[in-house]
């Protein structure tokens, strides 16, 4: 990437566990049920829990996941069930338990956008349409979609991608059919993005692109000095009375 971008992926349960008690945020009693919740994913992980931990375990997304996969003869509609209450465990059980209820659980990924790409990544008899739909509610996964999965719809992705500046410039850079005009549009509306767009983008209206980044006396310097067909007076003007001024 040409500037850093930085994105969150979900974090496991037992992370998020201890963020919440450290934050102090919870009383002594959800503080007891969240260290008996941990002590019973470290015993499923471990080998020791059996069939009469089944119903603690189905309180929990992740150690209804953790349940169905380590022990054998677990009731895997019931731990699905429990599993799919988080989009990101729906996930997981549709990749890794065998007799796993893939409908279900892809309608359970799909309510949160990276759950929905990474469903149609690796899910074989995903519901494409479906997935793509979910993902294109964040730029991000937008970009990522079109990028990676096949028979998605570049059009409906780049719709998505270009509410946000840097996604319309990657989507522009990286995406083969990618409407160059509608991310243009997008990408202009930060200056840092203009440039890039104009450097690395083939098609790109340079005229436009440099009205964008002249908004900023960085980027007017930096569009001078390294985009041929630059505007030099037009530039040097927008860098007056600044530190960049040449």
């Amino acid at each position: 990437m040409p500037f850093d971008m930085k994105i969150d992926l979900p974090i496991s349960f037992t992370h998020r566990l201890d963020n919440r008690l450290v934050a102090n945020k919870l009383d002594q009693n959800q503080t007891k049920v969240v260290q008996n919740l941990k002590e019973l994913l470290h015993k499923i992980k471990n080998g020791l829990a059996t069939l009469a931990d089944e119903d603690d375990a189905c309180t929990n997304p992740e150690c209804a996941y953790e349940f169905a996969r380590a022990v054998k003869g677990a009731n895997i509609a019931k731990c699905e069930e429990a599993a799919c209450k988080d989009p990101e465990w729906a996930f997981a059980f549709a990749c890794d338990i065998e007799g796993a209820n893939i409908e279900k659980c892809q309608e359970a990924a799909c309510k949160d956008p990276w759950c929905a790409f990474e469903f149609a990544r690796c899910i074989k008899v995903a519901n494409i349409e479906k997935c793509q739909e979910a993902a294109c509610k964040d730029p991000i996964w937008a970009h990522a979609f079109a990028y990676d999965i096949e028979g998605a719809n570049i059009e409906k992705c780049c719709e998505a991608a270009c509410k946000h500046p840097y996604w319309a410039y990657e989507f522009a850079n990286k995406i083969k059919g990618a409407n160059i005009e509608k991310c243009q549009e997008e990408a202009c509306k930060d200056p840092k993005c203009a440039y890039y767009f104009t450097l690395y983008v083939k098609g790109a209206n340079i005229e436009k692109c440099q009205e964008a980044a002249c908004k900023e006396p960085a980027w007017a310097y930096y569009f001078a000095h390294y985009v041929q067909g630059a505007n030099i007076e037009r530039c040097r003007k927008a860098c007056e009375g600044t530190k960049y001024a040449f």
